[in-house]
């Protein structure tokens, strides 16, 4: 049996009118009543009806885009601005406005499903797969609130994403072209997703050509200078060492670089390097790196059309999982003559 609010308002010991008012998010009820009311809400699996079912008839014009102000690598880099201006094209010319609000949060109050979704101030959402946890989409997805992940989610959510996995048999496919047969990959933690599928398209390249990924070649770490710099060492200065590397990002790839140098290597005759990631030093390291170009912009318009696809046709559409093609830029890091 659907539970109404006269089962919340039962249950919570207060009035119809009070759990309306604690859904409207109105600013005569007490905190501690909102908290409890909420609380009762989540117990008996409650959806509001005016979440689930007025978003037809009301709108507020407004996207929410969630971030998590503590980690500056959420917000201080070129992708996020190229996310934004991607999104903005889309809901710009159809009258939306974009609201940025930090996940990170003091009290439940404060949440941003109390802030954003159930004061009904944003339509829907769009959030990084870091931010939009599994919990919180399970929430979304029982108040039949439309949200976009911008990176892959288990089902039933709806994301857009590049195919890391193309990526690494893109890279890896090019570095065998170019007579390159013991390959490294470096950058990267285990336990994260985008790391296991770039380095499954390596792993796959390397099957495809009649190669194994060898456990040896493979160096887990932060994916930035220091470590990139760190592992190309461990494995350069072995005498059995590769004749290439994968690097996760283009940072790691410069600290390889850097590695190479001092220890007298040639890149690219004796040794290739290529990268995921073209921004921000792929074109201008020494020599230019061979990159995959990730199109920020481009994941904002998708995430964007996928969203107002989701607001517009209602909480009835199946989920939707889009996939964008990398690049291949080729650079001087792994042309051999």
């Amino acid at each position: 049996m659907k539970v109404t609010i006269s089962d919340i308002a039962k249950a919570a010991n207060v009035a119809k009118s009070t759990v309306s008012k604690v859904l409207n998010d109105s600013p005569k009820i007490s905190r501690e009543t909102k908290l409890r009311v909420r609380q009762i809400m989540k117990e008996m699996n409650y959806t509001p009806s005016s979440i689930a079912t007025g978003l037809a008839r009301q709108s507020s014009y407004n996207i929410g885009l969630l971030v998590d102000m503590s980690k500056g690598s959420e917000f201080l880099n070129q992708f996020f601005y190229n996310i934004i201006g991607g999104i903005e094209s889309v809901i710009g010319s159809l009258k939306y406005e974009l609201t940025i609000a930090n996940v990170q949060h003091s009290s439940p109050e404060d949440h941003f499903l109390n802030r954003l979704v159930h004061s009904k101030r944003v339509d829907g959402i769009i959030a990084n797969n870091s931010v939009l946890t599994e919990a919180l989409a399970a929430e979304l997805d029982r108040l039949q609130f439309p949200y976009i992940a911008i990176g892959e989610i288990p089902a039933p959510g709806s994301w857009v994403d590049f195919d890391n996995e193309l990526g690494g048999r893109m890279l890896t496919q090019h570095l065998l072209t170019q007579r390159y047969s013991s390959i490294a990959f470096i950058g990267g933690q285990r336990d994260e997703k985008i790391f296991t599928r770039r380095y499954n398209g390596y792993a796959q390249a390397l099957e495809q050509s009649g190669l194994t990924a060898s456990q040896d070649r493979i160096i887990n770490g932060k994916a930035d200078e220091h470590e990139g710099y760190r592992a190309a060492l461990t494995l350069l200065q072995n005498p059995d060492r590769p004749d290439a590397i994968v690097c996760m990002t283009n940072y790691a790839a410069f600290g390889a670089l850097q590695a190479a140098r001092e220890l007298g290597i040639n890149v690219p005759a004796e040794l290739g390097i290529a990268a995921f990631d073209e921004y921000p030093l792929s074109r201008y390291t020494t020599p230019p790196l061979t990159s995959l170009n990730i199109d920020t912009f481009k994941l904002g318009v998708s995430s964007g059309h996928l969203l107002m696809e989701r607001i517009s046709g209602g909480s009835g559409l199946p989920s939707r999982h889009l996939l964008l093609e990398p690049e291949l830029i080729l650079r001087e890091s792994t042309t051999r003559n």
